[in-house]
């Protein structure tokens, strides 16, 4: 039997949305496990304040790139930044997200578009222009941070399952056409997590809050080092049996 291979030293991985939440959670977790991390995301003076505090911790293994990953120039800007600074990545994280959350009809047409290209069309251009540098290697990870509110059915959430449906189907899609090439492909769906974002839920509309909490029978929201572990392991070359999964780290809200 192998050893077991627990470490991500060498590595170097990619997470898009890495200025905050969930997905600075993920940078760090990344960073521990040994691994060079370039965080993207837009916001560029998020971006510059969590690289100064993991630049303590981890110094030159932490490098960012602000862009704009919905458009194809942005992940393209991101792929040519990666490589002149570490070289290809074997991993990538698609974070990036953040949709409107209300009721169908009180969308416009711009929240809308916006929800889909914040949350699927920054998955469709970074794994398109990061998946050549993996097959090339005959190795790779990709992991995408979905929604378990695609299976639960949450309230006012319609418009975001619609771009998080999406992403879970590329997940199984891509998983299946490179499973011959040495990638996986996997999708970690949070439900509610203990963010600033969620802090802002509960303060404005807390009604709303308390119907997010009341689909979980363990009767909490997530911590992001729980979903973090979750993408830790799927990235290590440990995980290389699991591929096509839409893995849920939600206190049982939505089971099987």
């Amino acid at each position: 039997m192998k050893k077991k291979q627990t470490s991500l030293e060498g590595q170097v991985a990619v997470v898009s949305g890495g200025a905050h939440g969930i997905g600075l959670g993920i940078v760090e977790r990344l960073l521990q496990l040994g691994a060079k991390v370039v965080a993207s995301d837009i916001d560029r003076d998020g971006l510059a304040v969590s690289r100064e505090r993991l630049a303590k911790s981890f110094g030159t293994s932490i490098a960012v790139q602000a862009a704009d990953l919905s458009k194809e120039r942005g992940a393209q800007a991101l792929h040519r930044a990666v490589a002149k600074r570490f070289g290809p990545a074997q991993i990538l994280v698609n974070c990036a997200g953040g949709g409107v959350i209300r009721p169908f009809l009180e969308h416009t047409p711009e929240t809308l578009k916006a929800t889909i290209d914040r949350n699927l069309w920054t998955v469709i251009w970074c794994s398109r222009v990061f998946l050549p540098d993996m097959i090339g290697a005959k190795y790779g990870r990709i992991v995408n941070i979905g929604a378990d509110s695609v299976r639960n059915g949450l309230p006012a959430h319609a418009g975001y399952n619609a771009a998080k449906g999406g992403m879970h189907g590329l997940t199984t899609g891509l998983a299946r056409e490179f499973a011959l090439n040495g990638i996986t492909v996997n999708t970690v769906a949070p439900c509610a997590v203990n963010t600033e974002v969620w802090a802002k839920v509960k303060k404005s509309n807390p009604r709303l809050a308390q119907a997010f909490v009341d689909v979980i029978p363990m009767g909490r929201v997530g911590e992001i080092e729980e979903v973090a572990s979750m993408v830790g392991y799927l990235a290590l070359p440990e995980a290389a049996f699991v591929t096509g999964q839409v893995i849920s780290v939600n206190g049982g809200s939505a089971m099987l």
